[in-house]
């Protein structure tokens, strides 16, 4: 059942869309509590852009399309906003099939983050488990071997042989059990190795070999955390290659592949320790940049795109010319906004404005 966006924003913001309103106007109250700020405003805006979205679009109001609609709308996911903003500037309708589509590789990762999370909790406990077990088994061992020795001293009477028997049969046995629980440490060892190697796979963009989008979060906030206890500037910015979707159509996916490829060795060459390049996604990358304003930062990029833009490429299939290739850009200072996501939204609003201007440019947020 579809919801009026001004029923379902007083939801979020009051409780429940179902309760009634006094009939008449209000009665004027003498403001109340501490003025609102740049964080209040920015939730009013975000919800009112959820709301807005989910009515018009005939969604229902589903604990699934409310994080998949924030995603979109917060700068989380800032490649899906811009998606929902070209689909309905198309014209096309955004139907729950096609949402769902597009928030299927998110669940995936999801997946795959809770299994290898599991992983880890799971080879803690069996680490733990066989050393405490080994531990144990020594120790056993140590007693048994004293108690063998005190009786080869004080040998008694015609149970003797029977006791030394017993106990070298305990003893051979615990050293076996020994053997075995190292064997186990020892695959324990083998297996953490490749869950790091498979974390360290997670994180990769395979196409490009840039660290892809979980990696740039977990950097992303770690530089975010430490750039303010030290008061150092942070900037962020999006890239995106410009009519990417004209060159795969034209001259396929491989070609296409080659040309993600040739803007990501282009934008890796930025990286070092102030400077972090990740593949977002599709054909759209990330960057943050430590110790830099955003007017250098917004130069330094600017460069890189004029220098790519003058090289010309060919369809190796074919021997197709391709032509010019560019990329546009959006960077915002991290530090101007209320939140890490807000900066991201606003670095992709940039690259958008970047795009309407006409492309092949590099815009700073205001």
């Amino acid at each position: 059942m579809a919801v009026p966006a001004n029923r379902l924003l007083r939801f979020f913001t009051s409780g429940s869309p179902e309760e009634p309103k006094a009939a008449g106007p209000a009665p004027l109250q003498p403001p109340s509590g501490p003025p609102r700020t740049a964080i209040d405003r920015a939730n009013e805006r975000l919800i009112g852009e959820i709301s807005e979205f989910l009515v018009s679009s005939r969604l229902a109001v589903t604990s699934r399309n409310l994080l998949i609609a924030h995603a979109a709308f917060s700068g989380e996911d800032p490649q899906l906003g811009r998606e929902i903003g070209q689909r309905r500037l198309a014209g096309e309708a955004i139907t729950q099939e096609w949402l769902n589509e597009q928030a299927a590789t998110e669940d995936q990762e999801g997946t795959i983050r809770s299994l290898i999370a599991q992983l880890e909790d799971s080879l803690d406990r069996f680490t733990k488990t066989a050393r405490k077990a080994r531990t144990n088994t020594a120790n056993c061992n140590a007693a048994l071997a004293e108690h063998v020795d005190r009786a080869k001293d004080t040998p008694d009477s015609l149970s003797l042989a029977d006791v030394l028997g017993l106990a070298n049969a305990i003893l051979d046995h615990s050293r076996k059990l020994e053997a075995d629980i190292h064997a186990s440490e020892k695959e324990s060892r083998n297996l953490r190795e490749r869950l790091v190697r498979a974390q360290r796979d997670a994180e990769i963009d395979h196409l490009t070999g840039l660290p892809n989008r979980r990696a740039f979060e977990a950097v992303y906030e770690r530089h975010y955390r430490e750039a303010k206890a030290d008061i150092d500037q942070l900037c962020v910015a999006f890239c995106d290659i410009d009519h990417f979707k004209r060159v795969n159509d034209t001259h396929g996916h491989e070609t296409g592949d080659r040309v993600i490829q040739a803007v990501a060795e282009t934008l890796n060459r930025l990286s070092n320790t102030q400077c972090h390049v990740s593949r977002h996604g599709g054909e759209e990358f990330v960057l943050m940049f430590r110790g830099m304003n955003k007017t250098e930062v917004r130069d330094k990029l600017d460069a890189v795109r004029e220098n790519f833009a003058e090289r010309r490429f060919v369809n190796r299939d074919t021997d197709e010319p391709i032509g010019q290739i560019t990329f546009s850009g959006g960077v915002a200072d991290v530090f101007a906004y209320p939140n890490p996501r807000e900066a991201l939204r606003a670095a992709d609003q940039a690259l958008y404005a970047a795009k309407e201007q006409g492309r092949n440019a590099v815009l700073a947020a205001p």
